[in-house]
């Protein structure tokens, strides 16, 4: 009996795979760039106008502060 030989997988590079590299190079370029990361999405301006009780509580607003006399 003869022995079938292995065959080799094929190595296949998807598009997730693709998309994760160079993700990945640009930000090492970036790194290399400018000596740090450079993070452009740090926080979101909250509005003033939007109803928020933690903030109100810790400004000392409270319900009768409001009233006319």
């Amino acid at each position: 009996m003869l022995k079938q030989k292995k065959k080799h997988k094929k190595l296949r590079i998807t598009e997730a795979d693709f998309m994760l590299a160079n993700r990945r190079a640009a930000r090492l370029e970036e790194i290399a760039e400018h000596g740090r990361p450079v993070s452009f999405r740090k926080t979101v301006h909250k509005s003033k106008k939007i109803y928020d009780r933690k903030r109100l509580r810790a400004s000392g607003w409270k319900n009768h502060d409001n009233e006319l006399i």
